[in-house]
């Protein structure tokens, strides 16, 4: 017996050896790299990883993509807020069964009222509580949200949407309390999930403390997370190598600065990977003298692909449409079929000789060059994109001169369509079809910052959305991507992969390959140290 009993102690003690579950260390506050001040704290409100990574640990989502799912996709969508779901009425209902016991940080429990409010307010059924509501378009598919007592919500969809799961689970689509303003939730925002919000400095620091009440059991590990903004890259790098920080921000890094990390620190841990961010060319159509089609197909023309990607990253960004290319991307063209998309083509002399023709025509040439402002965001990705664009203006008679603006002012003139012509470095939330032509190509888009807007094209978008066929979607979405840079709506220059470093003491930490914006709830991230 005394053998027996041995025995099983020792067999005990190996499982808790090798179990990871007894592995992770509670305590301990990460340090994280910022690289701009956020224009808010109000996820639904904004659109940049800026607000997107700091504050989606402190809410929760009706379901989630899987933490250790390497590409967001819908077969890794995982209950969060729900416990399960069901499809009926031929896809047009989805009824979600809600978590029970759930509380907000201020301790009021959490309903299905509260994700009624929520939808009710994105899909602008309920106006005046948002200033912005970039991604409107999303949730043009529900016709309306109900309640069945305080632990069941269900969706009404005009048609079946298999791509509405995979909305839902994005780090965009947190549920709101429906007792919160929303002017408190830009400055002090109320959520479910592991982390409560302590204060953000402007221009300084973000600081969120470790939610003793969150509804998962022994989660978060971490004691709490402090972003510092550092708005100069090559600073903020160096106090990384020195150890004053963890982490940085999410695919801040360009793949040459991540081998300089490396080099300088072999043990720091890095990733660089698609972000599913594009680069793109802004043209307000509305702004003369860029509401003439032919100034824009000029420009167009004067763009080389391949020298973006050769000046930016030594060759490491990918050449592609709208939608992300594979092998990570889902929806993107496949090498050949891009090959017979116009201007995607290697004779870029021969593009080019085609945009001065057209601006000869229209009066211009060596002695009289267009002027124009580039204008963009100022920070490091954007200007240096803007400064490759400039350069390549000048090869079809148009002088540009780069008009840096800060993040808040930048996405305020967008809005507003106060630009003429930008640079933009623009993130998809969401690896899907849906996202990409909703949020940023129909016509009564916030987020359509060019004023593209073709009615015969958004047909093909809802189309394109009820398709159950995978193989049978995506030829059409081929066809789809191929007409928006054919008619220049917002032009793709090129697909943006950045490097996200930590140290070797940082664990629990997922990246995908095909989003930067959906991983950053941090309840099963912990320090080794």
């Amino acid at each position: 017996m005394g053998q027996m009993l041995k025995r099983l102690t020792a067999a005990f003690l190996l499982v808790l050896t090798l179990s990871p579950a007894f592995a992770q260390k509670q305590g301990g506050v990460l340090r994280v790299t910022h690289r701009d001040n956020p224009p808010s704290a109000s996820i639904h409100e904004e659109a940049t990883i800026s607000t997107d990574m700091p504050f989606m640990a402190v809410y929760n989502n009706l379901v989630v993509f899987a933490p250790d799912a390497k590409q967001n996709r819908l077969e890794a969508v995982v209950p969060e807020l729900a416990t399960a779901w069901k499809y009926t009425d031929d896809d047009r209902t989805l009824t979600f069964t809600l978590r029970d016991g759930v509380k907000w940080h201020d301790g009021k429990p959490f309903t299905a009222e509260d994700v009624k409010c929520t939808w009710d307010m994105v899909t602008g059924k309920v106006e005046g509580k948002m200033r912005k509501n970039p991604r409107k378009t999303w949730w043009f598919n529900i016709k309306d949200v109900a309640t069945n007592g305080p632990l069941e919500v269900i969706f009404h969809l005009d048609e079946p949407q298999p791509s509405l799961l995979v909305m839902l689970a994005g780090g965009f689509s947190p549920v709101y309390p429906c007792h919160v303003p929303a002017n408190q939730m830009r400055t002090h925002p109320i959520g479910t999930g592991p982390f409560k919000f302590v204060e953000f400095k402007q221009n300084e620091s973000i600081r969120l403390e470790r939610n003793p009440d969150y509804w998962k059991p022994g989660r978060p590990y971490l004691d709490g997370i402090e972003y510092s903004i550092i708005p100069n890259r090559a600073t903020m790098v160096l106090a990384l190598e020195a150890g004053k920080f963890d982490l940085t921000l999410t695919g801040e890094l360009t793949p040459e600065l991540v081998k300089d990390v490396q080099a300088q620190v072999p043990a720091m841990q890095c990733l660089v990977q698609p972000s599913n961010t594009q680069g793109n060319l802004l043209i307000n159509r509305d702004k003369p003298p860029f509401d003439n089609a032919a100034i824009r197909r000029a420009m167009v023309l004067s763009i080389d692909r391949k020298a973006f990607s050769d000046i930016l990253s030594r060759g490491v960004y990918n050449v592609g449409g709208a939608m992300l290319a594979p092998p990570e991307g889902l929806w993107g063209w496949s090498k050949a079929f891009m090959e017979t998309v116009p201007g995607y083509g290697a004779d870029v002399e021969k593009s080019r000789e085609e945009g001065r023709r057209i601006m000869k025509e229209l009066g211009y040439g060596p002695d009289k060059m267009l002027p124009l402002k580039v204008t963009t965001r100022n920070i490091p990705d954007y200007r240096d994109a803007s400064v490759v664009l400039i350069d390549h203006l000048k090869s079809v008679y148009i002088q540009g001169e780069l008009e840096p603006l800060d993040t808040s002012v930048w996405y305020a003139r967008l809005l507003k369509k106060d630009y003429s012509v930008g640079m933009n470095v623009q993130g998809t939330g969401i690896d899907d079809p849906d996202v990409m032509f909703f949020e940023n190509y129909t016509c009564n888009s916030e987020r359509n910052y060019t004023g593209y807007c073709s009615p015969e094209l958004e047909k093909l978008f809802h189309q394109q959305s009820k398709m159950k066929d995978v193989e049978a979607r995506r030829a059409l979405v081929w066809q789809i991507d191929r007409t928006l840079q054919e008619d220049g709506a917002r032009p793709i220059v090129y697909q943006a992969q950045g490097g996200t470093c930590w140290w070797p003491a940082v664990k629990g930490l997922h990246l995908a390959v095909n989003s930067i914006y959906n991983h950053w709830r941090f309840d099963d991230v912990w320090l080794d140290r």
